[in-house]
């Protein structure tokens, strides 16, 4: 079966799933922060899902390939931000495990499909 559009990958599903989850914890956090910290956080998470919606349409395996580098590297950035955020206190020890098992996972998705290409 081939896919013919990139939502039904899947790997952008889960990116959507972080990038909601990542917009719903951070409504809560200060507002000192809605500048620095929270909107890094939503623009990394929105970063994962987006890159592999333009690398899936530009119908080219190597362009594809550094679509989902960026991805990937937006999964690193928002998991170093998530760890900030614990040590700031704006999440939970449990948040930050369920999240960083999240992004991990999709972390793994992302290097599976660039192995593939």
């Amino acid at each position: 079966m081939t896919v013919k559009d990139y939502k039904e990958l899947n790997i952008w599903q889960k990116g959507i799933e972080i990038a909601d989850e990542i917009y719903a914890i951070t409504e809560n956090f200060p507002k000192s922060e809605l500048f620095g910290l929270v909107g890094q956080m939503r623009r990394a998470s929105v970063s994962i899902s987006s890159n592999i919606a333009e690398g899936f349409v530009r119908n080219h395996s190597k362009e594809y390939r550094q679509f989902l580098y960026i991805a990937l590297g937006s999964c690193a950035e928002l998991d170093t931000q998530l760890i900030l955020s614990r040590r700031r206190n704006y999440i939970t020890e449990n948040k930050l495990q369920d999240l960083a098992k999240d992004i991990n996972h999709e972390s793994r998705m992302l290097m599976s499909l660039i192995k593939k290409l």
